[in-house]
């Protein structure tokens, strides 16, 4: 079995750069060396290894840890040229050199192009999996498999197929979930708040982790987008924001508005939940952030950090490790994770769980 050399990760359009700066990092940290190619716009980056394993990789390193990177997997040098009339031998020949799998995912980037071939992509996996059974180089669809199997296609004659781990990648294709829009929430930001409560927590702890009567603080909330997801929930919501918000949420009877300012309101005893999705400088939401959690006024926290035009991947990295820092210092223990959403623009999601 051949090693396979390479790291495909995908990521938001436009966020290439962040994606390879944070990999390169995090690679490095494993002991292992390489280097990363991108094209700007292309929503995804190659990472090539030197003398190393790239199967290793994406086994060692944690998927959860990445911010920038929505879907991974460990592949072979991809493949240009194929022929149109047989595209499935020289795909076939690439995954005999990988872990087998049970199942196959088929990925495009996430842009117009991308999405263009998604059709095709579906039309030839569902050819290629059967021709994979036949020629035993997949394991039957309900074989407990270690790794999945990703179809990764730029073109029709340009793709890379590789694995990623179960347990160690995303479970979407595309680390994207295909939420729709709620026609009776206030504003389309509600959709960041439901994507992140699929990323951070696991579907079979909604109903302990956000469960009927709990209560919660969005700060920032006007028109109400965060709290209608709160309220369809069954929470008990105070809105901070000095606009209006939706009169529809406010008849419901579950949320109080006070038309005060985020970053100077506190709670008078401690929540359930905080939210906030406040346009302001990263550095002072994280602050804030820091604040609520030394003084216990929320389990948990779900908050996005605006990103700067520059340097987006060094501040949401130093914000991060200043939550982290002033924790671990006050001796408080807690679960800190992030991710750009699909629904996020310049910004980056973050989950804090005391």
């Amino acid at each position: 079995m051949s090693q396979a050399d390479t790291l495909i990760l995908l990521c938001r359009s436009g966020f290439e750069g962040e994606c390879a700066s944070e990999i390169s990092d995090v690679v490095a940290a494993a002991g292992a060396y390489g280097y990363p190619k991108l094209e700007k716009g292309s929503g995804y980056v190659c990472f090539h290894i030197q003398g190393g394993d790239a199967v290793d990789l994406v086994s060692r390193i944690r998927f959860d840890d990445l911010i920038f990177t929505r879907q991974w997997f460990a592949c072979l040098p991809g493949l240009v040229d194929l022929p149109p009339k047989d595209r499935l031998t020289p795909l076939a020949e690439q995954v005999a050199e990988l872990p087998q799998c049970a199942e196959v995912v088929v990925e495009t980037p996430d842009t117009t192009d991308g999405r263009e071939l998604q059709g095709f992509g579906r039309k030839l996996a569902s050819a290629l999996a059967p021709y994979l059974r036949q020629h035993d180089l997949m394991l039957p669809r309900k074989s407990r498999a270690k790794y999945r199997l990703h179809l990764f296609i730029l073109s029709g004659r340009e793709m890379f197929v590789g694995v990623a781990p179960v347990n160690n990648s995303a479970a979407l294709p595309g680390g994207i979930p295909r939420l729709k829009f709620p026609a009776a929430a206030p504003s389309r930001s509600t959709l960041k708040l439901e994507e992140a409560w699929h990323w951070f927590i696991p579907r079979d702890q909604w109903d302990t982790e956000l469960a009927p009567g709990m209560r919660a603080v969005d700060l920032g909330a006007a028109p109400g987008g965060w709290t209608w997801q709160l309220v369809k929930r069954g929470m008990f919501v105070t809105a901070i924001d000095n606009g209006p918000m939706n009169e529809d949420l406010m008849e419901t009877g579950q949320v109080e508005h006070l038309r005060e300012d985020a970053f100077t309101y506190y709670p008078s005893k401690p929540v359930d939940w905080m939210v906030c999705d406040v346009v302001e400088k990263p550095a002072r939401t994280t602050a804030m952030v820091i604040d609520w959690a030394l003084n216990g006024r929320s389990r948990n926290m779900i908050f996005n950090l605006k990103l700067p035009m520059k340097q987006r991947y060094v501040e949401a990295s130093r914000c991060l490790a200043q939550i982290r820092e002033e924790l671990d210092a006050a001796g408080i223990r807690g679960i800190l994770r992030a991710k750009q959403l699909y629904h996020d623009r310049e910004e980056i999601t973050c989950w804090l769980s005391l």
